[in-house]
């Protein structure tokens, strides 16, 4: 196949062009060639997508197979793209996310749960994360009518994570490693089970969705039976990181009394009446997704934070801080002892 990435650089992207190329298709990237360095083997295209003459310009290096586009958020801005390149590629592939449930993450959700509304021409002051990804889904189905391929995916991990939550909770055990029993807070109940997906497995998803030609929406998100415990998934990082950390395991409602910010500040955990891993993944399942190992993720993002002699981990920025401060830490540690 020949694909088109828009994006390309970056997490998602990134695993998909790598993928992509050890399978042997041919892929091109297009992006303005800021974030990050392409993935050698692609053509690069260098372009901004709300620019019209550039992706006049994109639509040139045409034609693909399929268009997969991981960098939209704006409705009106992925309307543009997807109609300058209707005519470019007979299947589109939209990166969404499962925030465009209404429903989640108060209750579970399937591929047929209700959807926000959202215009296909809304700008980026109306609505949320989850209501434009909605409107994004609509300006897609609108250019490529019966060629769109959603994928509705959850929380994703990784090589290469540009929002912090794996390297975070990495980071921390790591930074314990240097005292013996050194204590760090685990949040609420060691037995809470988690279900992320590794990138690359979405990425493999994703490249055998269109050889089969699957067409509308897929949840895809961590399966069933690739649900860990918190504390196996904290467990994991202590190990590969060679980490002499203690956990101690704080009660989430004294956490949230004290109003630590789950995702954020407790990354991949939220209390338990939150439902954000219930996800029906069958229809994805069916048609051929996998789950890795969470360990093995755990391990591979480890290895590529270390890459370089520890020069990636030195440079790494995530888009947003993640995991507690080690003041706010103690803080609470020292309360607990003293409830």
């Amino acid at each position: 196949m020949r694909l088109l990435i828009i994006g390309g650089s970056r997490f998602l992207g990134r695993a998909l062009a790598e993928e992509a190329l050890a399978a042997g298709h041919r892929v091109t990237v297009f992006n303005r060639g800021r974030s990050a360095p392409d993935v050698a083997g692609v053509e690069s295209v260098r372009g901004d997508r709300e620019s019209e003459a550039d992706l006049e310009r994109l639509a040139g290096h045409g034609p693909w197979d399929a268009v997969v586009d991981t960098s939209g958020y704006v409705p009106q801005v992925v309307g543009r793209s997807a109609r300058a390149l209707a005519s470019s590629a007979p299947a589109y592939v939209f990166a969404s996310t499962c925030n465009v449930f209404t429903e989640w993450p108060s209750s579970p959700v399937s591929d047929d749960s209700p959807v926000h509304e959202c215009s296909p021409d809304a700008g980026p002051d109306d609505g949320d994360y989850g209501v434009l990804k909605a409107g994004c889904e609509r300006a897609v189905d609108r250019d490529f009518p019966g060629r769109v391929l959603h994928l509705r995916l959850g929380l994703l991990l990784g090589p290469h994570e540009d929002v912090g939550r794996l390297p975070a909770l990495l980071l921390r055990m790591a930074d314990a490693g240097g005292a013996r029993d050194e204590r760090v807070l685990a949040p609420g109940d060691p037995a809470y089970r988690v279900r992320p997906i590794d990138v690359r497995d979405v990425a493999l998803f994703t490249l055998n969705a269109l050889e089969q030609e699957l067409q509308g929406p897929y949840l895809v998100a961590g399966t069933p039976s690739a649900s860990v415990t918190y504390e196996e998934l904290l467990q994991a990082c202590i190990e590969v990181t060679d980490s002499r950390a203690g956990l101690e395991w704080v009660d989430g409602d004294f956490l949230m009394a004290r109003k630590v910010a789950m995702w954020s500040e407790l990354p991949l955990w939220v209390p338990p009446e939150e439902h954000p891993w219930d996800k029906d993944t069958s229809r994805a399942e069916e048609a051929g997704l996998r789950c890795r190992p969470l360990r093995e993720t755990v391990a591979d993002t480890w290895a590529w934070l270390t890459a370089d002699d520890g020069k990636v981990r030195r440079s790494y920025r995530p888009n947003r801080p993640h995991g507690l401060e080690h003041e706010r830490e103690r803080e609470l540690l020292a309360a607990w002892d003293a409830r």
